[in-house]
């Protein structure tokens, strides 16, 4: 499987990183009229960095399925992807915020509340939401509205109270007694998994996707999500500040149960290589069309930052 190589990869990541910063640079509002400072401050946090580990796990996820993802005619699978992303930013800017994990670092520049200030912080992160899902509801993303109806649905599942909301619930007020391997499981999977499920589902429903594939995409994306969680309590022990553009070691001076405080160190590693195989397990129906998102796997599994 050539596509494996990580160089291979990496570049396939690259290009969609560019080419996303191109389609999230067309979906911003011009900043315009006296609110001008809240369309700077979208901006200045959606542009300019970042993965866009998402947006690539949509995109191909509908490529593995036979989706083409180049071309002018498939502009409504990259707004698409754009929208999620504007989700994951608005909870990076609102996660960043001094009542929340109070962080002044995000991907290597100031967070949002420091360059800007606190109120803006919250409009901003509130605006790129709300913009996610005017996004989807345009005909561009996909010409059966019934589709584009239930990408807006889930995505709001996968961000709201029982998605990604409800896991930084649990995150910020669960008892340090109650943090036990389940809940810390359960917390991941809707903080960090839920959004990574929407990306690689939604991917798929773009491309068709039958049950079967929703199914094994739906093993693939659980695996995925928890294993990516994994990683991150791993290099908030042991990465550096400086590549992951980030605070380190948060989690132990907030007092937060980690899979790391769990397992240890190694045997959180242990259980994010299981979930790898897993992962790639899941998509052996697609053979080397999942390459890339099999490479996926290993790339989350050694991330530095």
């Amino acid at each position: 499987m050539t596509t494996n190589s990580p160089d291979i990869f990496q570049s396939r990541l690259n290009t969609v990183a560019a080419k996303m910063e191109t389609v999230l640079a067309q979906i911003l509002p011009e900043p315009a009229g006296p609110q001008s400072q809240v369309m700077d401050a979208m901006s200045y946090a959606l542009l300019g960095g970042g993965k866009r580990l998402r947006p690539f796990l949509l995109i191909e996820a509908a490529r593995m399925l036979g989706t083409q993802t180049t071309g002018t005619q498939n502009q409504g699978l990259w707004q698409a992807a754009a929208a999620l992303e504007c989700v994951h930013v608005y909870s990076l800017i609102h996660d960043d915020l001094p009542c929340m994990d109070d962080d002044n670092i995000r991907r290597g520049k100031p967070t949002l509340h420091k360059a800007y200030d606190e109120a803006l912080a919250v409009l901003a992160g509130d605006a790129l939401l709300t913009l996610a899902f005017e996004i989807l509801s345009r005909p561009s993303i996909h010409t059966n509205a019934d589709i584009r109806l239930k990408l807006i649905s889930e995505l709001a599942v996968n961000s709201g109270t029982h998605g990604m909301i409800g896991g930084q619930v649990i995150d910020i007020y669960a008892n340090l007694s109650e943090q036990n391997e389940t809940l810390i499981t359960h917390l991941q999977a809707l903080k960090t998994g839920a959004l990574i499920h929407y990306s690689v589902i939604a991917g798929g429903r773009l491309a068709g996707a039958t049950d079967d594939d929703l199914a094994n995409l739906s093993i693939y994306a659980d695996a995925l999500g928890l294993a990516f969680q994994i990683r991150d309590d791993i290099l908030d022990v042991e990465g550096d500040s400086c590549i992951m553009g980030k605070r380190t070691n948060k989690d132990a001076g907030l007092g937060k149960a980690t899979f790391v405080s769990i397992y240890g160190l190694e045997g959180a590693k242990e259980k994010a290589h299981k979930l790898g195989v897993k992962a790639k397990n899941a998509l052996k129906p697609y053979g080397e069309k999942a390459d890339i998102l099999c490479a996926a796997v290993d790339f989350v599994l050694n991330r530095q930052k």
